[in-house]
């Protein structure tokens, strides 16, 4: 079977897929994903991402448009929020499918479900004022040596088998992912070792260009960054991204550690106090409740930590 995605992914860390919704597609998400995130400036939804701060825990009340607001909502598909069967749509879409089948070696999903619903978030531009994410990889520290990041890329990807993807789709032109090639099967070199935190560029790095419709799948341990261009405050959303992830059940399997790690990125942005409720089930099919049911079954994330600080 050809893997053109996969190829490319394991080669570089990251693979561009254009055009992944159409003109019309790209209209309705944009509509939806821009009131979602002017209810979210508004204190009118609780679950959002707030500069100046990079990882969660997040504080519980938006920072005033001066200070730079908001550069995420979470939580699309929560009971909730009011347009999540419409997000739901998107994130169980064929198309998306179709690629993260590819990435993760799912050839037969069978009746029992190999994938697990992972994340579905949205990436926004900050008011006022830019906001830039710092050099890293998202779920090994910086104060790795070269040997444990060595250890750690090859555990988490054992034989370049990737045991989630995770990916940008951009709604709105997006040039804010940089990345690093290759740096997803090495530790860091000196150079990027010494680099300064937020240092502007780092020797082969790449801006990752999308247009409307465009995905970026890539390794989360790659080398990166974001760069957030601020806006006018009430002004047209210039940067609607949706930020989704999902998991591969069998990876981890029989070794705790490893389902501790992956739990961990995952529970620590809240999602598994909702995905249990009632009310969660989104009524599009049998796919996506199994999906959700191996969700559900990692647990609750309570006392389980972070995998990153800052």
């Amino acid at each position: 079977m050809s893997t053109p995605h996969l190829d490319a992914l394991q080669r570089d860390g990251f693979v561009v897929v254009p055009n992944l919704l159409s003109p019309s597609e790209i209209s309705h998400y944009r509509s939806i994903a821009t009131k979602a995130t002017t209810k979210t400036r508004s204190g009118g939804w609780p679950h959002f991402r707030t500069v100046p701060k990079q990882f969660p825990p997040w504080p519980t009340t938006p920072p005033p448009a001066s200070e730079g607001g908001i550069w995420g909502v979470q939580h699309l598909m929560h009971p909730d929020m009011e347009d999540r069967q419409s997000f739901a749509k998107c994130y169980f879409s064929d198309s998306i499918l179709k690629v993260v089948e590819e990435l993760l070696g799912v050839k037969d999903a069978g009746p029992d479900e190999p994938l697990v619903m992972e994340l579905f978030n949205l990436l926004v531009a900050p008011e006022t004022k830019d906001f830039e994410l710092r050099w890293h990889r998202d779920d090994i520290p910086e104060t790795a040596t070269a040997e444990e990041e060595v250890a750690q890329l090859a555990a988490k990807s054992p034989g370049g088998k990737q045991s989630h993807a995770q990916y940008n789709l951009a709604l709105c032109p997006d040039a804010s992912l940089i990345v690093v090639p290759g740096s997803h099967r090495r530790a860091r070199t000196d150079a990027e070792r010494n680099a300064e935190p937020y240092a502007p560029s780092l020797p082969n790095q790449l801006i990752v260009q999308l247009q409307p419709g465009d995905a970026v799948f890539y390794d989360s341990n790659i080398l990166h960054r974001g760069v957030y261009k601020g806006k006018e405050e009430g002004g047209e959303e210039t940067r609607l991204t949706l930020h989704g992830s999902f998991g591969l059940k069998a990876v981890g399997e029989g070794d705790d550690e490893k389902k501790k790690v992956r739990a961990t990125a995952v529970l620590q942005h809240g999602v598994g106090a909702w995905v249990h409720r009632e009310d969660a089930s989104f009524g599009i099919g049998e796919r996506p409740e199994k999906m959700r049911a191996n969700l559900v079954a990692m647990g609750t994330g309570e006392g389980i930590g972070y995998s990153l600080q800052g």
